[in-house]
């Protein structure tokens, strides 16, 4: 299962409040990504074709739904970043962020709280 960024913006309307309309989903990306509803259409079928939703109807309607969770894709997506940019090392990717001074020091504290639970 591959999420694009596209996929992913009507995966988080539908994680944050199933089930959603074409007309919800629509609206809200209307107005954040300026999408037209053909768009929004078009991108509901293919990810149905992809079993990353499914809907029910009543009536005319038709109600979307997520068939996959928000931290299952967000899991696999990390890995496909890693794998694709830091040959799947996460001490490259966290030496690229310390020598960039991306990481704050809450960023560190949590870090580090991660890494003694690993421990433990």
């Amino acid at each position: 299962m591959k999420v694009t960024g596209s996929e992913w913006y009507i995966l988080e309307c539908l994680w944050e409040s199933e089930p959603q309309t074409l007309m919800n989903i629509f609206t809200r990306l209307n107005e954040t990504q300026g999408w037209a509803k053909s768009t929004c259409a078009t991108m509901l079928k293919r990810m149905e074709e992809k079993k990353l939703i499914h809907h029910k109807e009543e009536g005319r309607t038709k109600y979307f739904y997520a068939n996959v969770k928000r931290d299952e894709v967000a899991q696999k997506e990390t890995r496909n970043f890693l794998n694709r940019i830091y040959n799947g090392s996460i001490s490259m990717m966290m030496s690229a962020l310390v020598a960039k001074n991306e990481l704050s020091d809450q960023d560190i504290s949590e870090l580090g709280q991660i890494l003694e639970k690993l421990k433990k």
